[in-house]
């Protein structure tokens, strides 16, 4: 049987050399089953190579991601911004569908000058366009997956990510535990703090399997600094109350890693996940 929790690296993994496309066969020979294909600084990948991370993940058995890059703003005013943005997502959706992807990660935004709702309003007009030019260009199979923000300037807190992801079939949440932790100065002090997330999302939204990132994190008055491995105890948030609250739940949850050592420290995620499943 499957375990419910399965864990990956965002990017490439620390030690190896090859192309970030060709990255699942050393994944799998890890003991691995997930890996977020790192776009963040642009979309950099054909349908050629993409083609051939979607065919080695099935050969693999990994459960393939794609995070879109970082400069997207849903809920940018200027209109020049706001439709690169569009266009960005859209492209991103194509490399999906190329790659086999199952989530489209992405940050929705930021306030600027708007008050939060109005910045969530222009968001989810401006995902409606995304989804409306898709539909026109025959692209259907893909999931949408915005994710918690760990800045207080952003938008993406977790009633705003319940919100998008409410609006619209095609949309899932990705939850950023560290981000939300962050955001709040230090919000995840006990399991509990993780069971109240998990149960407005289960209150709020159908889930079959929850997409999320985790790393230990620094932060200041204004939200996320610094990401930090697991050695570094120092910091938050604290990961195996979280999978106790898995566990317990019976959640199907991927778990990507976001430390410094990504594969390295995804591995010490899954060694104390089947030692809390003893």
């Amino acid at each position: 049987m499957k375990p419910n929790v399965i864990f990956g690296p965002a990017g490439r993994p620390i030690d190896y050399k090859g192309a970030a496309y060709k990255a699942c066969s050393y994944i799998a020979k890890e003991g691995l089953r997930a890996y977020e294909y790192q776009a963040g600084r642009g979309l950099r990948i054909g349908q050629r190579s993409a083609n051939t991370l979607k065919e080695e993940s099935i050969k693999e058995d990994i459960l393939v991601s794609i995070h879109a890059p970082y400069y997207i703003n849903l809920s940018a005013v200027d209109e020049k911004k706001l439709h690169m943005s569009i266009e960005t997502l859209m492209k991103t959706a194509q490399v999906a569908d190329w790659m086999g992807a199952y989530r489209i990660v992405f940050h929705p935004g930021y306030y600027l000058k708007n008050n939060p709702s109005d910045a969530l309003v222009i968001a989810k007009n401006a995902l409606n366009r995304v989804i409306s030019k898709l539909d026109d260009e025959g692209i259907y199979d893909y999931t949408f997956a915005p994710e918690t923000t760990g800045k207080r300037s952003q938008l993406g807190n977790i009633d705003e990510i319940i919100e998008l992801c409410s609006s619209f079939d095609c949309v899932k949440p990705t939850i950023d535990f560290a981000h939300i932790h962050a955001r709040g100065r230090g919000y995840i002090q006990k399991k509990d703090d993780y069971n109240c997330i998990l149960s407005k999302l289960e209150d709020n939204l159908e889930i079959d399997r929850l997409h999320c990132h985790f790393t230990r994190i620094e932060y200041t008055k204004a939200g996320e600094r610094r990401h930090h491995t697991f050695d570094e105890v120092e910091y938050g948030p604290e990961l195996k109350w979280l999978l106790e609250s898995f566990i317990e739940n019976d959640w199907k949850a991927t778990v990507i890693c976001e430390t410094p050592l990504l594969d390295k420290d995804a591995l010490k995620m899954k060694e104390l996940y089947e030692s809390l499943l003893i």
